[in-house]
């Protein structure tokens, strides 16, 4: 076969085979119609003429309602109110391009996602050079709002993360997780907590909470007025909760396996005999609720029905409707994780670091959660406020790869957890229809995280007795409403009917005003037993408490 010289140009017919294999791929890329093209570009020379009429004094500016720019110096600046606007049409014309591309709806989906990001990085907010606001406020103070900035920098930049709060002004157990209570067992997965009771008298069923793996579990008991713990234990239940360890090296191989039969189940088995109960109510918490339907699930297959209540907080069981966490999964991520964090890969199993996972959710909101704190932070020099629910958020953990990459491929993938007789759990055929509790489904109506509807699909997986319940707010923020601040409110639907379409069940639902923790409360009582004297000391003579609550494993820092 003759080679081509050094010199040697390509034969016409060669460039031909390229450029057509060139057109071909691109003819598989992501496109915008010309139609679609040519009225997107019409409406933009209109808009931005009539702005550049307005810079000339032909007319009044249009208000800007968005709140980066809300301060009076960007209306009084002309260059920055024309910047400002022109910024505004540019990322709203950018939005309708990411919507109108020809593509599936992932992809658009991420397309969107991604100039979402970049438009919101590029706001004039994010500049000093380009902020009024900002450089009022340095000029007025002699610089001290940019020395401080500086501060605010360099202690992030150590800290590895923007700061959302004033992390000093809280320690966990002396003004968050202060409910008071026992570790009465643990083990190198969970310890579990026994909270002292507040009534002379508590229900005989006890109450085993099962919160997130991803997060610490005193989201659910941040200060006395706010703590869903304490509220459950005033209304005289007996509670138990989980509160996983942080995974470091010594456990970076635990499986899913491991959290079902060393967490959940384990869970579980110690509050039956601690209670001498063989039916206890259990609740679940976004990943948590995951975790413990998988574990009801398996006791069922070995024959056992341990629950006599089953409440899904926040909970994803068909993992269908993902919300916008679902952009970042497909086979590629998936396999690259396997490789990167399971068994397979060339370093052994591997942890997923929690300021990984905590970046990823704080870019779902980058305006709320990142670039508001740059701005304030760093160009404006402000202290960022003392939050709790943002000291509990930047409280991350971590995952074992092994754990992580399962929970992966075989929810948010291939959606497999609720096909009965489709995985195998610690050795059972999973089938989370074959648990027999009455179930309580909570569902946030803002919740990017785990949509309302993928929380009520819950509803045609599970079946037992349902009860569906819709509050207002977002996936914290809903579920942690506390009856006596009179926030927010929520829905309940007329009768017992679950029809498979969650918007169908909508139109037949009631707003009511408040917390939904009422609601759940009568709930609960009814599935909780006679009422019978208080514990008067924690565990029992086998499980003995063995430090204070909240314990060590929450205070451990990823």
């Amino acid at each position: 076969m003759a080679t081509r010289k050094k010199n040697d140009a390509p034969s016409a017919m060669e460039g031909q085979a390229a450029f057509a294999d060139l057109m071909q791929q691109m003819a598989h890329l992501p496109q915008i119609s010309p139609a679609a093209l040519a009225e997107l570009q019409a409406d933009y020379l209109k808009q931005a003429t009539a702005l550049w009429n307005t810079s000339l004094g032909h007319g009044e500016a249009p208000a800007i309602g968005d709140r980066r720019f809300a301060a009076p110096e960007w209306r009084a600046s002309p260059a920055a109110n024309f910047m400002t606007q022109l910024y505004l049409l540019n990322s709203q014309t950018l939005s309708r391009m990411a919507s109108a591309v020809e593509a599936d709806d992932k992809t658009k989906a991420r397309i969107r996602f991604a100039v979402q990001q970049f438009v919101d990085a590029a706001s004039p907010s994010n500049f000093l050079a380009l902020n009024p606001e900002a450089q009022k406020l340095a000029l007025d103070s002699h610089g001290e709002t940019l020395a401080r900035g500086l501060q605010h920098l360099w202690g992030d930049v150590q800290r590895g993360h923007v700061s959302q709060t004033d992390e000093s002004a809280f320690e966990v157990g002396k003004n968050v997780a202060t409910t008071a209570g026992n570790v009465v067992f643990e083990n190198e997965l969970f310890q579990l907590i026994e909270y002292t009771p507040l009534t002379a008298q508590v229900h005989a069923r006890p109450f085993l909470m099962v919160p997130p793996c991803i997060n610490k579990f005193y989201i659910l008991d941040l200060q006395p007025d706010n703590s869903l713990i304490r509220y459950a234990v005033s209304e005289g239940h007996r509670v138990f909760v989980v509160s996983w360890r942080n995974p470091d090296e010594s456990v970076k191989a635990l499986t899913w396996d491991d959290y079902i039969e060393q967490g959940a189940i384990q869970a579980i088995r110690v509050v039956q005999e601690i209670s001498g109960q063989d039916k206890i109510n259990t609740l679940g918490f976004c990943v948590g609720g995951t975790i413990l339907a998988t574990a009801l699930g398996v006791l069922a297959a070995r024959g056992e029905q341990p629950a006599a209540s089953l409440t899904l907080l926040t909970t994803l069981l068909d993992f269908a409707d993902n919300g916008i966490l679902d952009i970042f999964v497909d086979e590629a991520m998936v396999r690259l994780r396997e490789a990167t964090l399971g068994p397979e890969s060339p370093k052994g199993p591997q942890l997923l670091h929690g300021q990984e996972l905590a970046t990823t959710f704080s870019f779902l909101r980058p305006n709320d959660l990142v670039w508001n704190y740059v701005v304030g932070n760093y160009l404006k020099g402000e202290a960022p406020p003392a939050f709790d629910l943002l000291y509990w958020n930047g409280d991350s953990t971590n995952l074992p790869g092994p754990m992580y990459c399962w929970y992966l491929r075989h929810t948010y993938l291939q959606n497999e957890l609720k096909q009965p007789g489709k995985l195998t759990v610690c050795g059972e055929k999973l089938d989370l229809g074959a648990i027999e509790a009455p179930v309580y489904i909570y569902g946030s109506r803002e919740d990017h995280i785990v949509p309302w509807q993928a929380a009520y699909r819950s509803t045609q997986i599970l079946n037992g007795k349902k009860r569906f319940v819709m509050g207002a707010s977002g996936h914290i923020a809903g579920v942690i409403n506390p009856p006596a601040k009179g926030k927010r409110s929520h829905w309940i639907a007329k009768g017992t009917a679950l029809p498979a379409d969650p918007d169908a069940w909508f139109k037949s639902a009631t707003e009511h005003p408040g917390s939904w923790w009422p609601d759940w409360s009568a709930w609960l009582a009814s599935h909780a037993g006679a009422m019978k004297p208080a514990p008067k000391t924690p565990g029992n003579r086998k499980f003995k408490a063995i430090e204070p609550a909240p314990g060590r494993y929450v205070k451990a820092k990823a």
